[in-house]
C-alpha cells in the first residue's frame, strides 16, 4: 500500500509538471512577435526618405544609388529582407507619416539632422555623418556676415526641416528675422532660388551645397549658421525597441568596420574646391560648347560601354571641349592626345569626331590594363589617373601603397600614395621613378565632380520634360515606391 501511494502521489507531480510545462509552451506560443521578428517575417523593411543627390536616386543605368541608399540596403541586407523606400516629398509630414502606426514604417532616412527638439518626438540611431547649416547668397550682392545683417531679407527653408528650427530660435534674439518655410523641394531647388535672385538667401546642409554648387555658379556661402551637427536615422519612439538596437548594432559596426568611409567616398569622394570662376565656366560651357559635341559623345559612350557622362567629363577635364586646344607638351584635340598615341589608335587627333573615338578608346585600353579583381568604382578612376600619369607610375603607386600597409586595390589609399612620387626618398626605389603625382589626384577628383553634376543635370532635365508630358496630357506623376531585393545585393 505505501509503495501504490507513494507511486500515486509520483503519478501526480507528473502530470502537474507536465500541465505546467504544456502552460508555458503555450504563454511562449502565444507571445507577439517582436517588431524585427514582424520584419524579417515579412521579408522587407520599410523606410521613409526623401528623393536626391545625398540620400537616394535613380542612375543612368535606372539603377538606384545613393549614400543613404547603400547604407540602408546594407542594413536591408544584414536582415535579409527587401528594401523599400517611400519617397515623402514634404518634409514637414516626414515625422509625423513616422509616428503613424497605420503608415508601416520602419523607419526615416533622409539625412535627418539630430537636433533636441527632435529627440523628443523619435529616437534616433547613432550618428553616421556631420554637417553645418549654411547661408547661401547671391554673388553680386552684399554678402550677410552674421545673423544680425538678415533683418528684412527674404530667406527660404525647406518646411519641417532643421533650418526652420534654427531660424526660430535665432529669432528670439534678433529682430527682424524672417524666414518662408516652402514645401516639397529639396535643398537644391532652394539654391537655384537664389541663384536666380527669386530669394536673397537659403539655409541648406553643408554636403548637399557642396555636390553641386557647380550647377549654381552665382550663389556661394555666406557663413556657416551653425557647427556641425550629427546625421542619423530615426525610429518611432515605440516599447518595443527590437529593431532599433538592430539599427544602432549596425551602425556601431559601420562606422568602425569602414562601410561609412566607403560609402562616403563613392558619393562624396569627389566633391572638389571648385572656385567661383571654375564653377561659372563650367556652368557657361555645359550651355554653349558641350550641346555641339553630345552626340558623338553619346554614341562613342555606347560604341565601347561607357557612361556618356564621364566622357564629357573627361573631355571637358582635357580640354573644356575645345576641339583647337592645345598644351605646351603638344598634346592636342578635344580628348588632349598625344601625337604618338594618336598615331596608335590611328585617329586624326584634330578631328572632332575622331578625337573622341580615340580618346574612350585609349580609356578603355587604359582600364582593360588594371586588374581585374579591382572593383568599380576604383577601376574606373585608377584608369582615369592611368590616362592622366601613365599604367607604369599609377603601378608604381599601387606597390608603394601596399609597402606602406595600404589597399593597392582600392583608390582611396592609392589616392594618398600618388603624391609621394615626387619625393625622391621614395621614387628612387620605384621603376618608373619620378612622376607628377599630386596631377592624377586633382584629375581624377575633377572628372568625377563634372561627372555628378552632368548626371544631375541630365535627370533634372529629364524630370522636366516627364512632368512637362505629364501636363500636357492631363495626367499627375505617380508616386511609386523604391523596391531592392536587398538580400541578394552585392556587398559594398
Amino acid at each position: 500500500m505505501i509503495m501504490k501511494s507513494r507511486l500515486l502521489r509520483y503519478s501526480r507531480r507528473l502530470l502537474k509538471g507536465a500541465a505546467l510545462a504544456c502552460c508555458a509552451s503555450l504563454l511562449v506560443a502565444s507571445k507577439a512577435p517582436s517588431l524585427l521578428e514582424q520584419v524579417k517575417a515579412s521579408g522587407k523593411l520599410v523606410v521613409l526618405s526623401q528623393n536626391g543627390p545625398t540620400t537616394y536616386y535613380e542612375d543612368a543605368n535606372g539603377n538606384y544609388t545613393g549614400f543613404e541608399y547603400g547604407m540602408l540596403r546594407a542594413f536591408a541586407r544584414e536582415l535579409g529582407v527587401k528594401l523599400e523606400i517611400r519617397d515623402v516629398h514634404d518634409l514637414s509630414h516626414l515625422f509625423n507619416e513616422l509616428e503613424d502606426p497605420e503608415s508601416g514604417a520602419h523607419l526615416a532616412a533622409a539625412g535627418l539632422t539630430v537636433t533636441p527638439e527632435r529627440r523628443e518626438q523619435v529616437r534616433f540611431a547613432p550618428s553616421y555623418f556631420e554637417i553645418r547649416q549654411q547661408l547661401i547668397y547671391r554673388l553680386g550682392e552684399s554678402r550677410p556676415r552674421s545673423v544680425a545683417d538678415l533683418a528684412g531679407k527674404n530667406i527660404a527653408v525647406i518646411a519641417g526641416s532643421a533650418h526652420a528650427e534654427q531660424l526660430r530660435k535665432l529669432s528670439s534674439r534678433y529682430e527682424g528675422l524672417s524666414w518662408e518655410e516652402i514645401s516639397d523641394v529639396d535643398a537644391m531647388e532652394l539654391v537655384d532660388l537664389v541663384n536666380e535672385g527669386k530669394y536673397h538667401y537659403a539655409v541648406v546642409d553643408s554636403n548637399a551645397y557642396a555636390v553641386h554648387r557647380g550647377l549654381y555658379p552665382n550663389t556661394h556661402i555666406a557663413f556657416n549658421l551653425t557647427q556641425f551637427q550629427p546625421v542619423s536615422w530615426a525610429f518611432p519612439r515605440a516599447d518595443d525597441d527590437t529593431l532599433y538596437r538592430a539599427a544602432r548594432n549596425f551602425m556601431l559596426r559601420a562606422n568602425t568596420g569602414g562601410l561609412v568611409a566607403e560609402l562616403r567616398e563613392l558619393h562624396f569622394g569627389h566633391v572638389s574646391k571648385m572656385n567661383v570662376g571654375g564653377a561659372q565656366t563650367f556652368a557657361q560651357l555645359t550651355r554653349d560648347r558641350l550641346p555641339k559635341w553630345r552626340d558623338e559623345l553619346q554614341s562613342a559612350a555606347q560604341k565601347y560601354e561607357l557612361d556618356w557622362e564621364l566622357l564629357a567629363a573627361l573631355s571637358y577635364q582635357e580640354s573644356h571641349w575645345n576641339p583647337r586646344a592645345k598644351s605646351p607638351t603638344g598634346v592636342r584635340g578635344l580628348m588632349m592626345l598625344t601625337r604618338a598615341t594618336a598615331r596608335e589608335l590611328g585617329v586624326n587627333r584634330l578631328d572632332p569626331i575622331q578625337s573622341i573615338d580615340g580618346g574612350a578608346r585609349y580609356f578603355v585600353q587604359a582600364r582593360n590594363k588594371i586588374p581585374e579583381r579591382i572593383r568599380e568604382p576604383d577601376r574606373t578612376w585608377m584608369a582615369l589617373a592611368a590616362y592622366n600619369i601613365g599604367y607604369g607610375h599609377l603601378e608604381d603607386a599601387r606597390v608603394l601603397t601596399q609597402q606602406m600597409g595600404g589597399n593597392p586595390d582600392r583608390w582611396s589609399d592609392v589616392r594618398e600614395h600618388l603624391p609621394l612620387l615626387a619625393k625622391r626618398q621614395y621614387y628612387k626605389h620605384l621603376k618608373h621613378g619620378y612622376a607628377r603625382g599630386w596631377e592624377p589626384v586633382t584629375y581624377v577628383q575633377n572628372i568625377r565632380h563634372y561627372q555628378a553634376l552632368l548626371t544631375w543635370t541630365s535627370r533634372i532635365e529629364e524630370q522636366r520634360l516627364a512632368a512637362a508630358a505629364a501636363n500636357d496630357d492631363g495626367e499627375a506623376l505617380a508616386d511609386a515606391p523604391v523596391v531592392e531585393a536587398a538580400a541578394s545585393a552585392p556587398a559594398l
